[in-house]
């Protein structure tokens, strides 16, 4: 069986939760939880949920090595269920985007993101990638302890995790040329 990799990036543990960085641990929470889908479980050092939705084989990963060693538990995984990166889906937050901006895109650079680095490094780059904006912090803010901070606004924050599953699970149903079409218009 052929497997669609979605993968959200996050740090593990309780204290980073709420964070900005784990933007894509919270998208695919919230979508298990949608679909009830479940339990999480461990595998190739990251937390899994194999299933279905919108009709094809997913597996839901949550690497726990980290952010800044994501690809490591990355490459394990697309190893392991024969899954080609050129359909992998990583949802990450990205501080080039306005906040609350989601935007799609094949392929691409890490442009500072050190998950992305991580995985680039790891496993090549054309994968696809779900880019959740949570913006720029002003100049007097290291962006590195702006991304370890709470979203100022909780609503804010999870109305753009329900928008990004949907996104996501129309590109699933669609492909990506239409998801980009249709959410970027």
């Amino acid at each position: 069986m052929d497997f669609r990799m979605i993968v959200g990036l996050g740090n593990p543990g309780r204290k980073y939760q709420q964070h900005r960085h784990n933007i894509g641990f919270r998208v695919l929470e919230a979508w298990a939880e949608r679909e009830q889908m479940g339990p999480w479980r461990s595998s190739c050092q990251a937390e899994i949920i194999q299933g279905e939705l919108a009709e094809v084989p997913v597996i839901l990963a949550k690497p726990q090595t980290f952010m800044n060693r994501s690809g490591e538990s990355v490459f394990l995984l697309l190893r392991k269920f024969r899954s080609p990166i050129e359909s992998m889906i990583v949802i990450h937050d990205d501080l080039d985007l306005e906040r609350g901006c989601i935007k799609l895109k094949q392929g691409g650079g890490h442009g500072g993101h050190n998950g992305l680095r991580s995985i680039i490094e790891q496993c090549g780059a054309d994968f696809i990638r779900l880019r959740i904006g949570i913006g720029r912090p002003d100049e007097s803010q290291d962006p590195a302890e702006y991304v370890l901070m709470k979203f100022s606004d909780p609503a804010e924050a999870r109305e753009g995790v329900k928008r990004a599953v949907d996104i996501v699970e129309y590109l699933l149903l669609h492909g990506l040329g239409e998801a980009m079409n249709h959410f970027h218009s």
